[in-house]
């Protein structure tokens, strides 16, 4: 079993910054794929960043590209998202989830494809 739980959210006015963290604990953090998802009211849940055990490979989605970065420390068993240039549409409760593969450069963009979920934390950006 792994446990994730996140921190860092909050309220923010648009523009502005936030880093959330996800720290896991359990079972060994790697090599473990790590991603972000994030669900607003009254919508889907939605991809946000993934990263691939190794830390060497990244990906986000159009909606989010150039304005978060994905990063983990392995040592710490923590994975982050700094999210800048905030807009009130990025409000929503973030997730974060992982995986076990052993792939360098494996990450996922479906939810469905994670195992392990932390309980989440809301960002509210506003205008």
């Amino acid at each position: 079993q792994v446990q994730l739980v996140e921190s860092g959210g909050g309220l923010v006015q648009a523009g502005g910054s936030l880093r959330l963290s996800c720290a896991a604990s359990g079972r060994t953090f790697s090599p473990y794929v790590m991603g972000w998802f994030r669900q607003a009211p009254g919508k889907e849940r939605e991809f946000v960043a993934a990263i691939s055990w190794s830390g060497g490979t990244t990906y986000s989605p159009d909606s989010v590209e150039g304005r978060v970065t994905i990063s983990r420390t392995n040592a710490k068993n923590t994975v982050y998202l700094q999210m800048n240039s905030l807009k009130p549409e990025d409000t929503a409760v973030y997730y974060c989830a992982t995986s076990r593969d052993y792939g360098r450069s494996t990450y996922y963009t479906r939810a469905d494809r994670y195992e392990y979920w932390g309980q989440g934390t809301q960002v509210t950006v506003s205008s």
